[in-house]
């Protein structure tokens, strides 16, 4: 025989007998010829052999935080001075999720309606977009009487020295819109990159925001422990109305930067005081009795009165506790109401003691 044409030859089917094994490891084989393996279709040999599918891990969100899972007495970790028995204690358990670590701030919430005001307009039109989800400026006049609240109303939501400063004037309503339209911008970016989509954001529930909100410790009175609102040094740990009315003495007379003080043992910041906190819960007088002990939540779309958490700038250190709850009309847009976001995780359903293991 020839040498060179056995050479030949050898090199040719050493050739084709690679590229038909990189287009078998390729799945090429499999997909085109129907002789699918057990990833791909989870049968083998007549019997279900399915696991997990490859190539989703759930990342961080930026500006997130995780929130692991957990179990908590949840209700009044104080003298319920109101007397509104509207929080009576009882444990609850609490799947992980993430978190935003500071409340939505006025430049994130701009990237909203701007958006709403380039691509939504011929749907929703321009009355609608500045009515219900802009935010309403005059807020800092109205929802208080005799005020020079004017500065406030013609630059908070639109000065650069207020970007990184939470939004406020925002209904429930529109707190659920923008929720949707983030995550409408992540799933469109997943899907053409050909990603599992994660899930979506949405409000926390009242639960949820009083679990992030105690960071861990059992029965946290404010999101640093107890039983003060005030540090070794004298000074205040929140922005809110300390003392006998003296605005200023926490550093900042309205609101804050929504990244000021120090944040909770899960990372948070702001959860109490600075602007109180929409949740997705209706309020009812007495959820506590009626709602389940794991992940509870009271979803009655027939009910306009919505949770709100946390205190604000313009509250006493009492709505400062993470055990107090108020409510707000869900049409309502407040000068001292702003929102945060959750977004369920989905690769850490373990509790504690798994993740021990």
């Amino acid at each position: 025989m020839n040498v060179k044409v056995f050479y030949r030859d050898g090199v040719k089917s050493l050739l084709l007998l690679s590229a038909l094994m990189l287009m078998q490891s390729c799945g090429f084989i499999k997909s085109k010829f129907g002789k699918g393996g057990k990833e791909e279709s989870g049968i083998s040999n007549g019997e279900i052999t399915a696991t997990e599918r490859k190539g989703f891990k759930q990342t961080t969100p930026a500006g997130m935080v995780v929130i692991p899972s957990g179990s908590f007495i949840m209700g009044q970790a104080d003298e319920d001075i109101a007397s509104s028995m509207n929080n009576m204690n009882r444990r609850v358990t609490i799947s992980s999720f993430f978190m935003d670590d500071t409340e939505i701030t006025n430049h994130e919430y701009r990237q909203f309606v701007n958006a709403l005001l380039v691509d939504s307009v011929s749907v929703l039109g321009e009355e609608e977009i500045m009515s219900k989800y802009y935010p309403d400026t005059t807020a800092w006049k109205k929802d208080f009487a005799f005020t020079n609240g004017d500065p406030m109303v013609e630059y908070y939501f639109q000065h650069p020295g207020f970007d990184t400063y939470p939004v406020v004037g925002v209904s429930w309503l529109a707190a659920q819109y923008f929720s949707k339209w983030r995550t409408n911008i992540l799933h469109d970016f997943q899907n053409k990159e050909g990603q599992f989509n994660s899930t979506g954001w949405r409000l926390p529930t009242e639960a949820e925001w009083e679990w992030a909100a105690r960071g861990g410790r059992a029965v946290a009175k404010y999101p640093w422990g107890n039983p003060y609102t005030m540090n070794a040094k004298g000074c205040f740990l929140a922005n809110f109305k300390p003392q006998r009315g003296n605005f200023d003495s926490d550093g900042y007379p309205y609101t804050a930067p929504a990244n000021a003080y120090n944040p909770n043992d899960f990372g948070l910041y702001n959860m109490a005081g600075n602007v109180a906190e929409w949740t997705l819960d209706a309020y009812a007088d007495n959820a506590s009795a009626i709602v389940w002990d794991m992940n509870p939540k009271y979803d009655n779309p027939d009910e306009p009165r919505k949770v709100v958490k946390g205190g604000s700038w313009k509250d006493i250190a009492y709505y400062l506790q993470t055990g107090t709850r108020s409510f707000e009309y869900e049409t309502e847009r407040r000068a001292f109401i702003g929102f945060r976001c959750v977004m369920d995780n989905v690769n850490d359903r373990g509790g504690a003691r798994a993740r021990r293991r």
